[in-house]
């Protein structure tokens, strides 16, 4: 089954949105990840932190000529919600190496199946910087990777990591257009799948070795 990549990252994002709980402190990683914060179910309260100092992010800013000044972390014009804090970096990561942060949600170049990440560069390719990435998977209580399963026919799902580390043993859990997967101490627990995949699909574009359960919840797309 081949998706269009919009139609991948809004199942992907659909599903994290549903990881939440009310009053949760959520950090999202720039690009796909910030989409997720136009899936939170009407119900839910959450709070977003960007990293670059702002506490209450709302939806995107269509409207961006009038404030170009109030931006996400990548640099996207965003809205802000009643009660929105503004800080400097130094309060943004205290916050988020003092554990205040419920969850992070990241995207991923690689992960493998001990919950290592590999998410901020590719060698021999130009690199900007770190990012925020290495202090959010140590700072945050619950880390979500949010990717594509495969690159270029490749699995970034893989036994270990090939690529440079973000950081070893933090990550919780995997959501991929085809399947949400649990990392646990014995190993990557398959626990959702897409129903336009089947299991066969899903072992088969995945490197690193899956737990499969009698019973597998379908993701609904």
């Amino acid at each position: 089954m081949e998706l269009s990549k919009e139609q991948s990252r809004e199942i992907i994002a659909k599903r994290i949105a549903k990881e939440f709980s009310e009053g949760d402190v959520i950090t999202l990683g720039i690009g796909l990840p910030t989409e997720v914060a136009n899936h939170i179910p009407h119900d839910i309260h959450v709070i977003f932190q960007s990293e670059n100092g702002l506490l209450g992010v709302g939806h995107r800013d269509l409207s961006a000529a009038d404030n170009p000044k109030v931006i996400n972390a990548g640099g996207m014009a965003v809205t802000t919600k009643p009660g929105a804090a503004f800080f400097d970096t130094q309060m943004s990561f205290t916050m988020i190496r003092g554990g205040h942060v419920d969850a992070t949600v990241l995207g991923a170049l690689q992960v493998d199946q001990h919950g290592n990440l590999a998410n901020w560069m590719i060698p021999g390719a130009f690199v900007p910087g770190m990012g925020g990435a290495m202090d959010l998977v140590v700072g945050a209580k619950r880390v979500i990777i949010a990717m594509e399963h495969t690159s270029k026919g490749q699995s970034r799902i893989v036994k270990n990591c090939t690529l440079p580390l973000t950081a070893a043993n933090e990550v919780d859990l995997i959501v991929t257009e085809r399947c949400v997967i649990e990392v646990t101490p014995q190993g990557l627990l398959l626990k959702e799948i897409n129903p336009l995949f089947s299991l066969d699909e899903v072992i088969a574009s995945t490197d690193a070795d899956l737990i499969v359960p009698d019973h597998l919840i379908k993701i609904a797309v």
